[in-house]
This record gives structure tokens, C-alpha cells and sequence, in this order.
């Protein structure tokens, strides 16, 4: 089997693909509750031979199925989860509530999950094809949003042993995911006071709910102080009740504390531990400080980037249908992120690129080249964050990006929602598995790209080991369980 075989499989294959990323969009499971998705891919690949690992690190949703033996060991990375209060009606170029408080999968892991499984089902083809030395790993990392699944994987070892993971997200152009995202900590306030009747007895409360929002106050008059790359944010998720003539007794506020490094969000995090203290004092209540999660920034990988790269331009990109085109058509006027903030964030700082890419795609809603790969610039950061930093700083990893919903689509929206159980989504989850399956391949017939990928990261690194950034005695926790 060569790699032209190997996509052939994989194109007939697509309909189970898409089946396995249309039943995990149904169930729309978040953190640590993906039990019917891990159950799902954990049936699917047991039924093509592979072997599975249950309960990775612990986690009860995690899992590793394993096929083939002996080196190179490869990792692909899958996630499962989706976002709460996201429901939505697939296919829709509206908002339409699908299920009245349910979830959705609002970042599109439906497709990133089965799109991991076909590139490992295609490796574990090419290897019975070809009876080739070599091991296939798909790891089920659940809790990407919110709980950092991948960081609490591999702060258990998880992910030792493996020379190489490659991994993808969906997303609106074709490229390489080849740069850093920020280092997070989220950490729950919890404060309690004292109840007493707001109008005749004021003076014996103390307001649990004042002490969050002056520690809010004091978190907002930090922002000036901080690095520029750093972000802050909260959600208060307790606010003592609804009764307005009751001193609110208890009140919480969660917060996501986002820098470039780790060392920098635990100095942001040690300010605003004093900063949440004072609030208690002013108020003259108890704070208790419950750290819930971390995630270590990327590592990128340029050696891993440009196997996937080249494999990437090979690869014959989707070609939509005219209802295809002109749903994108329909739902591109209600999507918000400019063209030109879209395409930026992937061409980066080369603006004669950033000009002719523009043009290329000038008229066009869905995004039908490939975005270039810069082998030789620094690396540049996106603001957001992935758990798949803590695998990058223990195995050398690459990723890339497919386009899966239209130009100008808002991450963690209704219209990504609504775009992740179409066939415009299915055909970038299909594109994604050849080129990582198609990468794979190159690793195992070029064992040399091992040592080269390994020393990379080993530069990178520059002697500083991988240390979780999450306490010992810090366990995964649902979103439903904060």
C-alpha cells in the first residue's frame, strides 16, 4: 500500500467517519462526561483490531487504543467534548436552539475526534498492508474545554514512550497549526460570608458576594500591570441566590488566567490569590482558593510541521457543490471575524502574503488552498490555549488545521455549531485524516525523522524539563461538578 492507496482507503471509508463524527455531535458531551463519545470511538476501533487502554491517567473517559508493534510508536491525539449552553440546529444559517439548555459542540471536536480515528484506522492499514514494523496509539483526551484532559494525561506519564503525536483541529483555512498557544491556570474563588435580612439587620451580614465582585474590581485594575500577551477572564458562577433582601452568604467566581509561559500565569495567579485575600478582608469574609486545571503552552515542531506540510500540498483539497456553496453563502453574512484577522493569524508578518492570500480567496466563503508554511521564522503565539501543550513539551508534536466551516466563523459559536454536522465540516475532517495518516507514513519510512524531531524539541527546551503545572492532589473535575 502506498499513500495514494492509503487516501483511497480512507475515501471509502467516510462514511463510517462520518457516522462516528455525527453520532459524537449528538451526544455533545462536555468535560469528563463524554461517556457515550468515549464509548463510541472505544467500540468502533475495538472492532478494527485495535487494543484498548481504558481509564488513561485515571480518567475515566480517557482511553488509548493501541495496534501494531515495535518502533516508531506514534501518537494521534483525539477530543471528544463539547461546550455547554451551545445547543443549536444543525445546518441552520440562523440561531435555533436545537435542545432548550443543551450543549454543542461549538470548537467542532465531533470532527476532530473522527478524524483522528480515520488517520489511525489509515496507519493501522498501511501497517497490515505493507507488514511494517511500528505502533499506532489513538488517544481519547477528554476535557480539552475547560479541563485540560491532556495536562492531567500527562502529568500521570500517560504519554511516555511515544516518539512522535500528531494531532488537528477544524477550523476555517487549510494549514499548519505551526505556533504557540498560551499557558493557562483556572482556579475557583469560593467565598462565604454571612446571611442576614438586607433591610432590618444589614449590619450582622457579610456579603460573600460584595468580596467577588471588589476582588472582580481588583482583578480589572491589575489588567494595566500585566504582560501584553496575558489574558484575564472570569465567569461568576455563584451569586448567593436570588433573593435580593438576603446578604448573600456564599458566592464563587471562576477564573482563566492565559500567558505565553507557565512561570508567567503563576506570577498573574499569585497576584490575584492577594488580590481575592483582600477582597475577604475588606468584607470580612473566608475565600477559599481551589486550583481546578492547567495547560503548559505549545512546543512547536518545525521537522513535524514540514512532513505535514508536504503531505498537506499533495493532498487534493475538497471541492464544494453549489448547495454546498451557497449554504456558506447564506451563513457568511452573520459571521463576525473579519477576512482579514482570519487569514493574518496563519500568514503571520510576510504582508506581501498576507495581500496575494487575500486575493486568492477574494469572493470565495470557504477557503480552498493551503496557507503557507514559513520553515525558517520565529515562532508567533495564538491567544488561546490547547492541553495539547503539555503532550508538545513531552513528545515532539505537530498539528495542523483543515477548513471545516466558513471564512469569518467565531470559534465556540452557534454557526461552528451549526456548520460541525454538514458535509462541509465532514469533508475537512476527511482531508485532516489523510494528511496526518499520510504523515505517519513518512515517520515510519523515514525513522531518522524520530532523532530529528526529538533533537528539536530538545533544543527548544533547552534543558528545562516538563513539570505539571497542577497539584498532585488535584483531580479532573466536570464542568457540571464546579
Amino acid at each position: 500500500m502506498n499513500k495514494s492507496e492509503l487516501a483511497s482507503f480512507l475515501d471509502r471509508s467516510q462514511d463510517v467517519l462520518i457516522g462516528l463524527s455525527d453520532k459524537l455531535w449528538d451526544y455533545a458531551e462536555t468535560a469528563f462526561e463524554e461517556w457515550k463519545s468515549a464509548t463510541a470511538i472505544k467500540k468502533f476501533l475495538a472492532g478494527q483490531g485495535f487494543f484498548i487502554e481504558d481509564k488513561s491517567g485515571g480518567i475515566d473517559t480517557a482511553f488509548c487504543a493501541v495496534y501494531g508493534s515495535g518502533k516508531p510508536v506514534i501518537g494521534i491525539l483525539a477530543e471528544y467534548d463539547a461546550l455547554s449552553g451551545m445547543s443549536q440546529q444543525p445546518g441552520s444559517v440562523v440561531p435555533e436552539v436545537l435542545t432548550p439548555g443543551g450543549n454543542g459542540h461549538g470548537c467542532g471536536h465531533n470532527l476532530l475526534g473522527a478524524g483522528a480515528v480515520g488517520a489511525a484506522l489509515g496507519v493501522k492499514e498501511y501497517l497490515g498492508a505493507n507488514k511494517k514494523p511500528g505502533t499506532v496509539k489513538l488517544f481519547g483526551c477528554p476535557g480539552e474545554e475547560g479541563g485540560s484532559g491532556k495536562a492531567f494525561m500527562a502529568r500521570e506519564g500517560v504519554f511516555d514512550g511515544i516518539d512522535v503525536a500528531f494531532s488537528w483541529h477544524p477550523m476555517a483555512v487549510n494549514a499548519l497549526l505551526d505556533m504557540s498557544l498560551l499557558a493557562n491556570y483556572q482556579v475557583l474563588y469560593k467565598f462565604r460570608g454571612k446571611a442576614a435580612h438586607a433591610a432590618a439587620a444589614p449590619h450582622l451580614g457579610r456579603s460573600a458576594l460584595d468580596a467577588v465582585e471588589l476582588m472582580n474590581v481588583g482583578v480589572n485594575f491589575l489588567r494595566e500591570h500585566v504582560i501584553q500577551e496575558a489574558r484575564i477572564h472570569y465567569a461568576i458562577t455563584n451569586t448567593g441566590g436570588f433573593s435580593p433582601n438576603v446578604v448573600q452568604p456564599v458566592a464563587e467566581v471562576l477564573y482563566l488566567i492565559r500567558s505565553p509561559k507557565t512561570p508567567q500565569v503563576e506570577e498573574i495567579y499569585r497576584r490575584i490569590n492577594k488580590i481575592a485575600q483582600g477582597a475577604a478582608l475588606m468584607t470580612e469574609t473566608e475565600v477559599e482558593i481551589e486550583f481546578i486545571k492547567a495547560c503548559a503552552n505549545v512546543v512547536p515542531n518545525k521537522t513535524l510541521s514540514k512532513v505535514l506540510y508536504d503531505n498537506l500540498s499533495k493532498e487534493q483539497l475538497p471541492v464544494y457543490t453549489a448547495e454546498e456553496i451557497a449554504f456558506a453563502d447564506a451563513i457568511a453574512p452573520t459571521c463576525t471575524k473579519s477576512r482579514e484577522a482570519e487569514l493574518s493569524q496563519w500568514i503571520g508578518p510576510v504582508e506581501e502574503d498576507l495581500r496575494v492570500y487575500t486575493k486568492r480567496l477574494e469572493g470565495k466563503n470557504l477557503c480552498d488552498l493551503v496557507m503557507p508554511f514559513y520553515e525558517t521564522t520565529a515562532d508567533r503565539v495564538l491567544p488561546g490555549s490547547s492541553d495539547v501543550g503539555d503532550v508538545s513539551w513531552n513528545v515532539p508534536t505537530g498539528q495542523i488545521v483543515t477548513a471545516c466551516y466558513v471564512l469569518g466563523t467565531p470559534e465556540h459559536s452557534w454557526q461552528l455549531v451549526s456548520q460541525g454536522r454538514t458535509a462541509i465540516g465532514h469533508k475537512g475532517m476527511l482531508l485532516a485524516a489523510k494528511v496526518i495518516a499520510g504523515a505517519c507514513v513518512d515517520v515510519l519510512e523515514n525513522p531518522e525523522l524520530v532523532q530529528k524531531a526529538q533533537t528539536e524539541l530538545d533544543r527548544r527546551l533547552g534543558g528545562h524539563p516538563y513539570q505539571s503545572a497542577i497539584p498532585k492532589t488535584v483531580k479532573p473535575k466536570a464542568i457540571s461538578k464546579l
